[in-house]
């Protein structure tokens, strides 16, 4: 869930809403002049909540000469790592992960301990997805800046809806560009409106079929949603598993193939039951 970082009463309260991970931000909800102050209570807050979930900060766009600062606030003992907007080149990404590297040694983190979360919003961050995300082994998360009226629709021109189907493209290459670099975490944006529960429920449908990991979050009344639609099923866990018992039995008797509730199974078959089961056991357990 993104929180403006200028904000002290929403920071106080944003770890209660039961999100995965909190993004801080620095960037577009901050007006100009509450920069140093929202740099200030992030760093604050952060300390706070190191212990009760996971802490990102949105930083300012390279563009903006703000970067720096950003980073050299924040990177303290308890951030996880720097969402970084409008990245465009793998020249960006090397650019902050020096910034990083510096600022761990001043701080006394470990080398590499602050990762990237690269934010993809506009047609040359798209079509350099692959070089931007294997750029520095600190990227390990993408979102695709879908939110209505954003900066990717604004580059791209396109008539928003919630089922996406005007970004389908977009949406597939920059998945399969993070599979390609080895990136598990792939993310949809904002569903900017917050009073339209069925809108974002056919939204959440769309890119979690796609393969997408989630979406982020801009209202706490989204979370239950989102991580009810992105969270394997209870289906699924217990197919998933009969997938791996079945062909543990055929195993033993000597073959590599068997089916279950009619479906074909071998080696292809178990790899995806382990890998969805695998993601299973890494979401936070309420």
């Amino acid at each position: 869930m993104t929180v403006p970082a200028n904000r002290a009463d929403m920071l106080a309260k944003a770890p209660t809403y039961g999100a995965d991970a909190l993004v801080f931000d620095l960037e577009d909800s901050v007006p100009l002049a509450d920069k140093p102050k929202a740099r200030a209570l992030a760093a604050e807050y952060i300390t706070k909540h190191k212990t009760i979930t996971s802490v990102y900060v949105r930083v300012n766009a390279i563009e903006t000469g703000m970067t720096g600062d950003d980073i050299n606030a924040v990177a303290i003992d308890g951030l996880v790592g720097i969402k970084l907007p409008k990245t465009e080149s793998p020249a960006m990404i090397k650019s902050v992960d020096a910034m990083l590297g510096e600022a761990e040694r001043r701080n006394g983190l470990p080398a590499g301990s602050i990762g990237i979360d690269v934010g993809l919003e506009s047609a040359k961050g798209i079509w350099f997805a692959y070089e931007i995300l294997s750029a520095s082994p600190r990227v390990h998360s993408v979102m695709l800046g879908t939110a209505q009226d954003g900066d990717l629709q604004t580059d791209l021109g396109y008539t928003w809806s919630a089922e996406g189907n005007e970004i389908l493209y977009a949406r597939s290459r920059v998945l399969l560009a993070a599979r390609a670099a080895g990136i598990e975490h792939v993310l949809d944006g904002a569903y900017s409106n917050v009073r339209d529960p069925e809108g974002l429920r056919i939204c959440c449908d769309a890119v979690r079929k796609l393969g997408y990991r989630g979406k982020s979050v801009i209202h706490p009344n989204q979370i239950a949603t989102i991580n009810r639609i992105f969270a394997p099923t209870a289906r699924e866990i217990d197919y998933y598993y009969r997938v791996i018992a079945a062909f543990d039995a055929a195993v033993a008797r000597g073959s590599a193939a068997t089916t279950v509730d009619g479906k074909l199974v071998d080696y292809a078959m178990v790899g995806m039951a382990k890998r969805v089961l695998a993601w299973a056991d890494a979401l936070p357990k309420a």
